[in-house]
Protein backbone atom coordinates (compact mmCIF):
# COMPACT_ATOMS: atom_id res chain seq x y z
CA UNK A 1 0.00 0.00 0.00
CA UNK A 2 1.46 3.07 -1.10
CA UNK A 3 -0.66 5.41 1.01
CA UNK A 4 0.47 6.30 4.38
CA UNK A 5 -2.41 4.81 6.60
CA UNK A 6 -3.27 8.11 8.35
CA UNK A 7 -4.07 10.05 5.33
CA UNK A 8 -6.35 6.96 3.77
CA UNK A 9 -8.09 6.98 7.62
CA UNK A 10 -8.16 10.47 7.24
CA UNK A 11 -9.84 10.82 3.74
CA UNK A 12 -12.45 7.81 4.95
CA UNK A 13 -13.56 9.53 8.28
CA UNK A 14 -16.77 10.59 6.81
CA UNK A 15 -17.75 6.62 5.63
CA UNK A 16 -17.38 5.12 9.07
CA UNK A 17 -19.48 3.88 11.31
CA UNK A 18 -19.63 5.57 14.93
CA UNK A 19 -17.57 2.88 16.48
CA UNK A 20 -15.37 2.80 13.29
CA UNK A 21 -14.48 6.46 14.23
CA UNK A 22 -13.47 5.58 17.79
CA UNK A 23 -10.92 3.17 16.13
CA UNK A 24 -10.01 5.64 13.63
CA UNK A 25 -9.75 8.66 16.45
CA UNK A 26 -7.54 6.66 18.56
CA UNK A 27 -5.45 5.61 15.68
CA UNK A 28 -4.27 9.18 14.56
CA UNK A 29 -4.10 10.22 18.30
CA UNK A 30 -2.17 7.15 19.32
CA UNK A 31 -0.87 5.24 16.31
CA UNK A 32 2.49 4.66 18.24
CA UNK A 33 0.78 2.55 20.81
CA UNK A 34 -1.92 1.20 18.41
CA UNK A 35 0.75 -0.44 16.29
CA UNK A 36 1.77 -2.97 18.57
CA UNK A 37 -2.29 -3.64 20.28
CA UNK A 38 -4.05 -6.84 19.66
CA UNK A 39 -7.22 -6.17 17.75
CA UNK A 40 -9.11 -7.15 21.35
CA UNK A 41 -6.57 -4.99 23.02
CA UNK A 42 -7.31 -2.06 20.60
CA UNK A 43 -11.47 -3.00 20.82
CA UNK A 44 -11.16 -3.08 24.50
CA UNK A 45 -9.26 0.75 24.54
CA UNK A 46 -12.10 2.28 22.44
CA UNK A 47 -14.96 0.12 23.71
CA UNK A 48 -15.71 -1.54 20.54
CA UNK A 49 -16.38 -5.50 19.72
CA UNK A 50 -13.03 -7.03 18.30
CA UNK A 51 -15.36 -8.01 15.20
CA UNK A 52 -15.92 -4.21 14.89
CA UNK A 53 -11.65 -3.71 14.90
CA UNK A 54 -11.33 -6.05 12.14
CA UNK A 55 -14.62 -4.84 10.35
CA UNK A 56 -12.31 -1.53 10.21
CA UNK A 57 -9.43 -2.64 8.86
CA UNK A 58 -11.03 -5.10 6.00
CA UNK A 59 -12.84 -1.44 5.02
CA UNK A 60 -9.24 0.17 5.23
CA UNK A 61 -8.79 -2.40 2.17
CA UNK A 62 -6.06 -4.71 4.39
CA UNK A 63 -6.57 -8.51 4.20
CA UNK A 64 -6.91 -8.56 7.91
CA UNK A 65 -5.86 -6.84 11.11
CA UNK A 66 -2.70 -8.39 10.86
CA UNK A 67 -1.78 -6.33 7.79
CA UNK A 68 -2.71 -3.10 9.13
CA UNK A 69 -0.96 -3.57 12.26
CA UNK A 70 2.24 -4.26 10.51
CA UNK A 71 1.73 -1.27 7.78
CA UNK A 72 1.04 1.11 11.01
CA UNK A 73 4.14 -0.49 12.41
CA UNK A 74 6.50 0.06 8.93
CA UNK A 75 5.23 3.65 9.52
CA UNK A 76 6.19 4.54 13.17
CA UNK A 77 9.48 3.07 12.78
CA UNK A 78 10.92 6.21 10.91
CA UNK A 79 9.00 8.55 12.63
CA UNK A 80 9.39 7.26 16.34
CA UNK A 81 11.19 9.64 18.93
CA UNK A 82 13.46 7.96 21.29
CA UNK A 83 10.90 9.19 24.01
CA UNK A 84 7.99 7.53 22.14
CA UNK A 85 9.73 4.21 21.39
CA UNK A 86 10.53 3.94 25.74
CA UNK A 87 6.94 4.79 25.94
CA UNK A 88 5.73 1.82 23.46
CA UNK A 89 8.27 -0.44 25.34
CA UNK A 90 6.64 0.01 28.38
CA UNK A 91 2.80 -0.71 27.10
CA UNK A 92 4.42 -3.45 25.48
CA UNK A 93 6.62 -5.01 28.14
CA UNK A 94 4.05 -4.26 30.88
CA UNK A 95 5.31 -5.91 34.22
CA UNK A 96 7.25 -9.12 32.00
CA UNK A 97 10.18 -10.47 32.97
CA UNK A 98 12.30 -8.02 30.34
CA UNK A 99 15.35 -10.16 29.86
CA UNK A 100 12.92 -13.15 29.04
CA UNK A 101 10.91 -10.50 26.97
CA UNK A 102 14.24 -8.98 25.00
CA UNK A 103 15.57 -12.43 24.05
CA UNK A 104 12.90 -13.93 23.17
CA UNK A 105 11.62 -11.46 20.79
CA UNK A 106 15.10 -10.83 19.16
CA UNK A 107 14.63 -14.95 18.53
CA UNK A 108 11.81 -14.15 16.76
CA UNK A 109 13.51 -11.51 14.59
CA UNK A 110 15.82 -14.31 13.70
CA UNK A 111 13.18 -16.59 12.69
CA UNK A 112 12.10 -13.83 10.42
CA UNK A 113 14.51 -12.51 8.97
CA UNK A 114 15.42 -16.16 8.11
CA UNK A 115 11.85 -16.05 6.06
CA UNK A 116 12.07 -12.95 4.32
CA UNK A 117 15.23 -12.09 3.52
CA UNK A 118 15.19 -12.02 -0.39
CA UNK A 119 18.02 -15.39 -1.40
CA UNK A 120 18.38 -13.92 -5.27
CA UNK A 121 19.33 -10.52 -4.03
CA UNK A 122 21.47 -12.54 -1.67
CA UNK A 123 23.36 -14.47 -4.01
CA UNK A 124 23.52 -11.36 -6.45
CA UNK A 125 24.92 -9.26 -3.67
CA UNK A 126 28.12 -11.42 -2.35
CA UNK A 127 28.40 -12.02 -5.81
CA UNK A 128 29.00 -8.26 -6.78
CA UNK A 129 31.17 -8.07 -3.29
CA UNK A 130 33.20 -11.15 -4.20
CA UNK A 131 34.55 -9.73 -7.40
CA UNK A 132 34.58 -5.79 -6.41
CA UNK A 133 38.04 -3.87 -7.06
CA UNK A 134 36.95 -2.02 -3.98
CA UNK A 135 34.03 -2.13 -0.99
CA UNK A 136 33.28 0.85 0.76
CA UNK A 137 30.92 0.54 3.76
CA UNK A 138 28.66 2.88 4.86
CA UNK A 139 27.03 2.95 8.38
CA UNK A 140 26.57 5.51 10.89
CA UNK A 141 24.71 5.90 14.76
CA UNK A 142 23.98 2.55 15.93
CA UNK A 143 24.76 1.02 12.53
CA UNK A 144 28.39 2.03 12.98
CA UNK A 145 28.82 -1.07 15.18
CA UNK A 146 27.73 -3.06 11.84
CA UNK A 147 29.95 -1.44 9.85
CA UNK A 148 33.00 -1.81 11.70
CA UNK A 149 32.45 -5.85 12.21
CA UNK A 150 31.65 -6.04 8.71
CA UNK A 151 34.78 -4.36 7.74
CA UNK A 152 37.13 -5.77 10.25
CA UNK A 153 36.44 -9.13 8.79
CA UNK A 154 36.43 -7.72 5.25
CA UNK A 155 39.69 -6.49 5.61
CA UNK A 156 40.83 -10.13 6.64
CA UNK A 157 39.78 -11.83 3.51
CA UNK A 158 39.93 -8.92 0.88
CA UNK A 159 42.74 -5.83 0.76
CA UNK A 160 40.21 -3.27 -0.52
CA UNK A 161 37.66 -2.91 2.12
CA UNK A 162 37.00 0.73 3.10
CA UNK A 163 35.08 1.77 6.37
CA UNK A 164 33.51 5.29 5.15
CA UNK A 165 33.92 7.73 8.35
CA UNK A 166 30.91 9.86 9.13
CA UNK A 167 31.49 12.69 11.15
CA UNK A 168 30.60 15.28 8.60
CA UNK A 169 28.67 15.14 5.35
CA UNK A 170 31.86 16.35 3.90
CA UNK A 171 33.89 13.76 4.80
CA UNK A 172 31.65 10.74 3.57
CA UNK A 173 31.77 12.40 -0.13
CA UNK A 174 35.85 12.97 0.65
CA UNK A 175 36.03 9.04 1.08
CA UNK A 176 34.09 8.23 -1.86
CA UNK A 177 35.40 10.79 -4.37
CA UNK A 178 37.29 8.14 -5.80
CA UNK A 179 34.47 5.68 -5.86
CA UNK A 180 34.08 3.82 -9.54
CA UNK A 181 31.88 1.29 -11.55
CA UNK A 182 34.14 -1.96 -10.68
CA UNK A 183 33.21 -1.06 -6.70
CA UNK A 184 30.26 -2.14 -4.23
CA UNK A 185 29.39 0.36 -1.95
CA UNK A 186 27.18 -1.25 0.88
CA UNK A 187 25.12 1.34 2.95
CA UNK A 188 23.68 0.04 6.30
CA UNK A 189 20.17 1.74 7.93
CA UNK A 190 17.86 0.68 9.99
CA UNK A 191 14.94 3.30 11.08
CA UNK A 192 15.36 5.99 12.13
CA UNK A 193 17.15 6.18 8.56
CA UNK A 194 20.28 8.06 8.54
CA UNK A 195 20.08 11.03 5.95
CA UNK A 196 24.01 10.92 5.68
CA UNK A 197 23.99 7.13 4.56
CA UNK A 198 21.10 7.86 2.05
CA UNK A 199 23.10 10.75 0.42
CA UNK A 200 26.06 8.40 0.58
CA UNK A 201 24.65 5.64 -1.42
CA UNK A 202 22.77 7.80 -3.97
CA UNK A 203 26.21 9.51 -4.76
CA UNK A 204 27.53 6.36 -5.23
CA UNK A 205 24.62 4.86 -7.31
CA UNK A 206 25.12 8.32 -9.31
CA UNK A 207 29.29 7.54 -9.70
CA UNK A 208 28.26 4.16 -11.61
CA UNK A 209 28.53 2.17 -8.18
CA UNK A 210 27.08 -1.48 -7.48
CA UNK A 211 24.88 -0.18 -4.25
CA UNK A 212 24.25 -3.02 -2.08
CA UNK A 213 21.56 -1.80 1.06
CA UNK A 214 21.45 -3.94 4.60
CA UNK A 215 18.22 -2.84 5.89
CA UNK A 216 14.38 -3.59 7.96
CA UNK A 217 12.56 -3.60 4.33
CA UNK A 218 12.00 -2.81 0.96
CA UNK A 219 10.00 0.66 1.85
CA UNK A 220 13.25 1.98 3.50
CA UNK A 221 14.61 4.77 1.72
CA UNK A 222 17.86 2.91 0.77
CA UNK A 223 16.14 -0.06 -1.13
CA UNK A 224 15.20 2.37 -3.79
CA UNK A 225 18.39 3.73 -4.79
CA UNK A 226 20.40 0.36 -4.29
CA UNK A 227 20.89 -2.71 -6.81
CA UNK A 228 20.34 -5.59 -4.40
CA UNK A 229 18.72 -4.87 -0.87
CA UNK A 230 19.25 -7.37 1.98
CA UNK A 231 16.75 -7.04 4.95
CA UNK A 232 16.69 -7.90 8.46
CA UNK A 233 14.20 -7.17 11.49
CA UNK A 234 15.63 -4.82 13.54
CA UNK A 235 12.19 -3.75 15.59
CA UNK A 236 12.75 -2.03 18.75
CA UNK A 237 12.42 -3.16 22.59
CA UNK A 238 13.12 0.17 23.72
CA UNK A 239 15.40 3.14 22.57
CA UNK A 240 17.83 0.47 21.84
CA UNK A 241 17.89 -0.63 18.40
CA UNK A 242 17.84 -4.42 18.16
CA UNK A 243 21.04 -5.88 16.02
CA UNK A 244 20.78 -9.45 16.69
CA UNK A 245 18.99 -10.17 13.09
CA UNK A 246 21.12 -7.14 10.93
CA UNK A 247 24.17 -8.89 12.72
CA UNK A 248 23.49 -12.70 12.00
CA UNK A 249 22.51 -11.40 8.04
CA UNK A 250 25.78 -9.56 7.83
CA UNK A 251 27.82 -12.81 9.58
CA UNK A 252 26.13 -15.17 6.50
CA UNK A 253 27.00 -12.49 3.89
CA UNK A 254 30.66 -12.87 5.06
CA UNK A 255 30.94 -16.42 4.94
CA UNK A 256 29.40 -16.20 1.48
CA UNK A 257 31.48 -13.98 0.30
CA UNK A 258 34.51 -16.12 1.90
CA UNK A 259 33.64 -18.92 -0.01
CA UNK A 260 33.31 -17.28 -3.40
CA UNK A 261 37.02 -15.88 -2.34
CA UNK A 262 38.04 -19.37 -1.42
CA UNK A 263 41.45 -19.57 -3.57
CA UNK A 264 43.40 -17.76 -1.29
CA UNK A 265 41.55 -17.70 2.06
CA UNK A 266 43.62 -20.35 3.28
CA UNK A 267 46.86 -18.78 2.08
CA UNK A 268 46.28 -15.01 4.05
CA UNK A 269 45.42 -16.40 6.76
CA UNK A 270 48.25 -18.89 7.14
CA UNK A 271 50.45 -15.76 7.07
CA UNK A 272 48.12 -13.85 9.48
CA UNK A 273 48.54 -16.04 12.08
CA UNK A 274 52.34 -16.11 11.85
CA UNK A 275 51.74 -12.52 12.21
CA UNK A 276 49.64 -12.42 15.16
CA UNK A 277 51.60 -15.33 16.99
CA UNK A 278 55.07 -13.17 16.19
CA UNK A 279 53.69 -10.21 17.49
CA UNK A 280 51.75 -11.43 20.48
CA UNK A 281 48.54 -10.37 19.28
CA UNK A 282 46.65 -12.86 20.96
CA UNK A 283 46.99 -13.89 24.58
CA UNK A 284 48.68 -17.26 25.23
CA UNK A 285 45.88 -20.06 27.13
CA UNK A 286 48.52 -21.25 29.69
CA UNK A 287 46.91 -24.43 31.52
CA UNK A 288 47.04 -24.71 34.97
CA UNK A 289 49.88 -27.69 35.99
Amino acid sequence: MNQDILTLIQENMSSFSKGQKRIAGFILHSYDKAAFMTASRLGQQVQVSESTVVRFAAELGFGGYPNMQRELQKMIRSRLTSVQRIEVAKDRMGDQDVLASVLQSDMEKLRQTLEEVDRESFEQATSALAGARKIYIVGVRSSQALAVFLHFYLSLIFDGAVLVSANSASEVFERLFWVEPEDVVLGISFPRYSTRTVQAMSFARDRGATTVAITDSEASPLAAISHYTLTARSDMASFVDSLVGPLSLVNALLVEVSRKKDDNLAKTFQSLEKIWEDYGVYQKVVEAP
